[in-house]
C-alpha cells in the first residue's frame, strides 16, 4: 500500500521500495529537512531570506504530489502547534508577514510534485520550470498575505512596496537555486540509471 496514487514513479522512487512505512518515512524526512533549512536564515525585514524555500522544491521533486504536501502540510502544522522548526526556530500559528508564505509552501508542494511525477525533474529546462512555477505559487499567496499585513501595522502596503519587501529581494537567491537544482536532479537521475543497472 502507498499513499503515492499516481503509476509515475519519483527519484526515490527508483531507490526505495514503494510501501506505507516508507511513504511515511520519507513524508517526515521532508519535513525534518524544510525544518533545518528554516535555521539557514539573512535576517531581512520584514521577510528574512532562507533555505526553506529551496528544500520546499527539492523535497516536493523528489517526493511527488501527495507525499509533498503531506510533508509540508506537516510542517506547517508541527510549526503551528509549538516545534520550534520555522525560520529562526520559531513557532506558533500568528498572522504576520511569512504567514502566507508557509501556506505557499503546500501549494507549491502539490505544483512541483505533480510537476515531478511526470519527469520533469529529469531535464535540466523541466527543473527550471518546475521550480519557477513552484516559486510564482509560493508568491501568488505569500505577496497578497503580506500586503495586508504591512497594511495592519501601518506600512506602506501598495504593488511596489509590497514588492521590494516580499519579492525583489529574494529574485538572485531564488535564480540560484533553480541553476543549483536545474544541474543536480538531472545528474541525480543519471545516477540512479547507473545504480539499477
Amino acid at each position: 500500500m502507498s499513499l503515492l496514487l499516481t503509476s509515475n514513479p519519483t527519484i526515490v522512487d527508483r531507490l526505495i521500495p514503494r510501501s506505507l512505512v516508507a511513504d511515511f518515512a520519507l513524508v517526515v524526512t521532508g519535513t525534518a529537512l524544510t525544518a533545518a533549512a528554516a535555521q539557514v536564515s539573512i535576517p531581512m525585514q520584514p521577510v528574512p531570506i532562507t533555505g526553506q524555500t529551496f528544500a520546499v522544491l527539492l523535497v516536493s521533486s523528489a517526493l511527488g504530489m501527495n507525499r509533498a504536501v503531506l510533508s509540508m502540510g506537516l510542517y506547517v502544522m508541527l510549526g503551528a502547534l509549538g516545534l520550534p522548526i520555522f525560520t529562526g526556530a520559531k513557532s506558533g500559528w500568528a498572522f504576520g508577514p511569512t504567514l502566507g508564505y508557509l501556506v505557499g509552501f503546500i501549494l507549491a508542494a502539490a505544483v512541483v510534485g505533480w510537476f515531478a511525477e511526470r519527469g520533469w525533474d529529469k531535464k535540466f529546462y523541466g527543473v527550471i520550470a518546475s521550480f519557477v512555477l513552484g516559486n510564482l505559487t509560493i508568491y501568488a499567496v505569500g505577496l497578497p498575505m503580506l500586503s495586508v499585513f504591512l497594511g495592519s501595522v501601518d506600512l506602506p502596503n501598495d504593488l511596489v512596496s509590497t514588492l521590494s519587501a516580499g519579492f525583489v529581494p529574494f529574485i538572485i537567491g531564488d535564480g540560484i537555486k533553480i541553476a543549483l537544482a536545474a544541474a543536480v536532479l538531472p545528474l541525480a537521475w543519471a545516477g540512479v540509471k547507473k545504480i539499477k543497472r
